[in-house]
């Protein structure tokens, strides 16, 4: 079982290039974080775009932010990619 975990952590690693560790310090702050916290979102919001290297706009920044804080997020995974590549 722990080599077919290993195995996915290694996948995830090669495509995204962020290390495990880096992956369940992100999962540790999101689990404990008041996501009703306006700065904390966007703290938030600021690790996930360094982590994975990818610039995120304030517009982009101020639109995840307020779905977050509205608890307006959708949960399947077409909308929420259509939602962070919209421009």
């Amino acid at each position: 079982m722990f080599e077919k975990n290993d195995n996915i952590m290694d996948q995830l690693q090669q495509k995204t290039n962020v290390k495990p560790d880096e992956l369940f310090k992100l999962a540790n702050s999101v689990s404990n974080a008041n996501l009703k916290d306006e700065a904390t979102v966007r703290q938030l919001i600021r690790q996930v775009a360094k982590l994975a290297n990818k610039p995120v706009s304030k517009e982009k920044e101020n639109q995840i932010v307020q779905a977050i804080i509205n608890n307006n997020m959708p949960m399947d995974f077409a909308s929420l990619a259509k939602m962070f590549n919209k421009k």
